[in-house]
C-alpha cells in the first residue's frame, strides 16, 4: 500500500485527497521531530509533507529508502533540504512559492510600525500594571513620513513590502542581486549605501551561503544609530550576538524579528532589550494562507502519485 506520511498535524480536511492513494500517516506531535523521529516516520513512505523545520538530508532519505518519490515542503523556502542528497537519492521535491507573498508583507509592516511606534512597550507597561498618564515626551516612536525604507532582496515579498510602504508616504530602495534598477516605487542601490542611509532595513532574501550572517558587525554599524531592523525571512540571515551588541550599543535604534537562527530557541540576549520586537515566525499565519500552503503540498503529492509533474517543483541547481 502507498504510504504517504505527514510530519506535522494540517487541520480541516486539506488532507484529504490522499485517502485515495493509500495510507496517511500524520505525526502526533505538535512539535518538530527529531532527526530519529523522523527517520522512523518516513521509512518506506512513497511520499512525505514537510515543514520548514523538518531537515531532510541523505539520512532522512536513506530513511526512507527507494520507494520515496516527492518530498512536498510546507514552505516558499527550502534550506531545510539537501539539495545534492535528493539529486543522489532522485526523489522529488517541492515547495510553495508566492503562496505567503501578502501574508508575510503585512507582518512586516507590522513589526516595523510596532518597533518604530514602540507598541509592545507600551503594552508591556499598561499589562504590567505599572503608573503611567500622557506626558509630551512619553515613550515617543519614530514617524514614517519622509524617512526610507531599504529592502534588501526585491522578490515577490519584498515588492509586496515596498507597494505598502509607499502608502505610508516611506522612500523606498532596495538591494537585489537580479532584477530591473526601478521595481515599483523602489530604486536599487548598493548595498553598503542601503545600510547607510535607510531608517529601516527590511530583509526578505533567502538564505544561502553569501546571505548567512549578511547582518553581521560590520553591517551594523553601517547603519545609522536612529535606524530600525526588520527580519521576516530566514533567521541566520542575521547574526543575532552582533544584533544585541549593537542594539545594547545603541548603534542601532532596535529591531523586529519573526525568525532566529536556531529556531525555536531565542537569543537570551535579544530577551532582555525592551527596544526589540519578537513574534514567534508568524510570517505565513493566516488561516487562508497555510490552508493554501497545505493544500498545494497535497497537490503535488497528488499530481506525482498519479504520474504527472509536481505542481511547484524545486530546481536544484
Amino acid at each position: 500500500m502507498t504510504k504517504i506520511v505527514v510530519t506535522r498535524p494540517i487541520p480541516g480536511n486539506v488532507l484529504a485527497p490522499l485517502a485515495a492513494f493509500g495510507e496517511v500517516m500524520v505525526a502526533p506531535y505538535d512539535r518538530v521531530m527529531t532527526p530519529a523521529e523522523l527517520c522512523a516516520a518516513v521509512s518506506g513512505a512513497d511520499a512525505v509533507i514537510t515543514t520548514l523545520n523538518d531537515r531532510v538530508g541523505s539520512e532522512v532519505l536513506r530513511a526512507a529508502g527507494p520507494r520515496l518519490r516527492l518530498v512536498a515542503n510546507m514552505a516558499v523556502g527550502y534550506d531545510n533540504f539537501d539539495g545534492a542528497a535528493f539529486l543522489d537519492h532522485g526523489a522529488v521535491a517541492t515547495n510553495t512559492p508566492g503562496i505567503l507573498v501578502e501574508a508575510t508583507a503585512d507582518l512586516t509592516i507590522a513589526l516595523l510600525l510596532d518597533v518604530t511606534r514602540r507598541v509592545s512597550e507600551g503594552d508591556r507597561i499598561i499589562r504590567s500594571g505599572q503608573q503611567w498618564s500622557w506626558d509630551i515626551g512619553f515613550l515617543l516612536g519614530a514617524g514614517l513620513q519622509g524617512r526610507r525604507l531599504g529592502i534588501v532582496g526585491m522578490g515577490a515579498i519584498g515588492q509586496a513590502v515596498a507597494a505598502r510602504a509607499d502608502v505610508f508616504g516611506l522612500e523606498v530602495v532596495h538591494h537585489s542581486r537580479r532584477g530591473p534598477d526601478v521595481v515599483g516605487p523602489s530604486t536599487r542601490i548598493d548595498f553598503s549605501e542601503l545600510l547607510g542611509t535607510s531608517d529601516i532595513v527590511t530583509l526578505h532574501c533567502p538564505l544561502t551561503a553569501e546571505t548567512r550572517h549578511l547582518i553581521n558587525d560590520e553591517a551594523l554599524n553601517r547603519m545609522k544609530s536612529t535606524a530600525y531592523l526588520i527580519n521576516t525571512a530566514r533567521g541566520p540571515v542575521v547574526d543575532e550576538s552582533a544584533l544585541c551588541r549593537a542594539v545594547r550599543r545603541a548603534t542601532i535604534a532596535g529591531a523586529a524579528l519573526d525568525v532566529y537562527e536556531d529556531e525555536p530557541r531565542v537569543h537570551p540576549g535579544l530577551l532582555e532589550l525592551e527596544n526589540v520586537v519578537l513574534t514567534p515566525h508568524l510570517g505565513s499565519a493566516t488561516t487562508e494562507t497555510r490552508t493554501r500552503m497545505a493544500a498545494v503540498a497535497v497537490d503535488n503529492v497528488v499530481a506525482v502519485l498519479s504520474g504527472h509533474e509536481p505542481v511547484t517543483p524545486i530546481r536544484w541547481p
